[in-house]
């Protein structure tokens, strides 16, 4: 009932091209989370909303604890919502019949695996919004790997930000435990600031904010990704031997003579030459 079935999720996302977790979530290959890692958010934000209209899929104005860490992983979703009393007796009594234990926070970090990343709408909360401290940001790192980005606050901030090869994406800090909010949904649609997010997503964060990726993109974004990569090596090396000038090649799509060369400095590289911008 709080956690959609396998059924329920793979309706959700039916664009998906890859296969799926036991929960029904895409599961984008690792070696393209791998790869995702190279990419920017404006690369992301190239392929995604101008290339195939997805329009609110990058949320910015974090505080993020390791601005120098790109956090790569697959969305599991978690709305939250502000406490209603008939509500949560009905979630307290669903999570006392499937066995979960401690508070509705812990159950779904109970069930992350390796390369989850935990994206939690708690509609801006700071104050008794605090979805994790430092024994919570333990456990979402030994499970997963990965991190935390929540529209709420955490807490234990000085522990939290220790842990290695972690990072989160919060709206804010307080010294305060959670409180007055209940687990509405794990692994639906959900609100981010801007953005929606769906199961499966892939999250890319970085300095400036966070990019959801659908699954289905998640290919095109890191092959568009170092596409631009290679010709910036290209074209910089062009304009320092002189052959081009700048304004030839800061353009968004280079004159044939400029792709053949290119073309046939690929061969020359070894590498393989992506189809034209």
């Amino acid at each position: 009932m709080i956690f959609n079935s396998p059924d329920r999720v793979a309706a959700l996302t039916p664009l998906n091209t890859h296969e799926r977790f036991a929960d029904g979530r895409p599961r984008v290959p690792d070696e393209i989370l791998e790869r995702m890692r190279h990419v920017t958010n404006d690369e992301a934000w190239g392929v995604v909303e101008r290339g195939h209209d997805y329009h609110f899929q990058f949320e910015g104005n974090w505080v993020n604890l390791h601005p120098d860490r790109v956090l790569v992983g697959r969305a599991v979703t978690v709305r939250m919502v502000p406490l209603r009393p008939d509500l949560q007796e009905v979630v307290e009594r669903v999570g006392a019949d499937e066995g979960r234990s401690g508070g509705q926070n812990t159950w779904v970090i109970d069930t992350l695996g390796p390369g989850d990343v935990l994206v939690v709408d708690l509609f801006g909360k700071i104050e008794d919004g605090t979805f994790i401290g430092d024994n919570l940001g333990t456990a979402i790192a030994a499970r997963a790997g990965t991190g935390l980005v929540v529209d709420g606050g955490i807490r234990d901030l000085e522990r939290v930000y220790q842990l290695p090869d972690f990072n989160v994406f919060c709206r804010g800090v307080h010294p305060s435990a959670i409180l007055d909010v209940t687990l509405a949904e794990v692994n639906g649609p959900i609100r981010i600031g801007n953005a929606t997010v769906m199961p499966g997503d892939v999250v890319l964060g970085a300095r400036e904010g966070v990019t959801f990726i659908p699954p289905h993109l998640a290919e095109a974004v890191v092959t568009r990704s170092e596409d631009v990569r290679q010709r910036d090596v290209f074209g910089k090396s062009r304009i320092a031997d002189g052959i081009y000038t700048s304004g030839q090649i800061d353009v968004s799509t280079w004159a044939d003579e400029i792709e053949a060369d290119y073309v046939a400095w690929c061969e020359e590289q070894g590498v393989e030459a992506n189809p034209s911008r």
